[in-house]
């Protein structure tokens, strides 16, 4: 057997064992999972989760959220957008990292009519925002909320 086809071999096996890697990924991500009886992958699963552990009176960033899940920022808002729990779990908690308050039901921009709910219903529950940004004594941080996530813990 000549050196390349034994180097194609190999290059091929190492192919196959990267792409049922992937592949492993991609179907578990991809699970369903049973959440307040509604079906929900993993990650929604996780992050569903998270947000309702944030109090009232207090908000945290889609990036903290993410860093707290080993995620990104963007899935984060994409599954707050998506939420299909609200209020029980409570995406208007959630705003953007420069702490501006960020997209609600779909909508971005603080003159829309779902961002200005968004608004009133933070203020009602005692987050203070001024001119249009939460102030940072009411902000949870990734590390906050690795905390709250590890008291949940057995034994945390």
């Amino acid at each position: 057997m000549g050196a390349s086809r034994k180097k194609s071999e190999r290059v091929s096996q190492v192919e196959g064992k990267l792409s049922s890697t992937s592949t492993k990924k991609h179907r578990e991500s991809h699970q369903k999972f049973l959440f307040d009886g509604q079906e929900v992958t993993q990650f929604q699963a996780r992050l569903y989760q998270l947000c309702k552990l944030v109090p009232t009176g207090k908000v945290t960033t889609y990036g903290a959220m993410a860093k707290a899940l080993g995620s990104a920022a963007r899935a984060v808002g994409q599954g707050m957008r998506r939420n299909p729990f609200a209020p029980e779990v409570p995406c208007h908690r959630v705003i953007a990292a420069d702490l501006s308050l960020g997209g609600f039901s779909g909508s971005w921009g603080h003159d829309t009519p779902n961002v200005q709910r968004k608004i009133t219903i933070l203020q009602k529950e005692g987050v203070v925002i001024n001119n249009l940004k939460v102030s940072a004594e009411c902000v949870l941080e990734a590390d906050d909320l690795r905390e709250i996530l590890s008291s949940l813990k057995p034994g945390g």
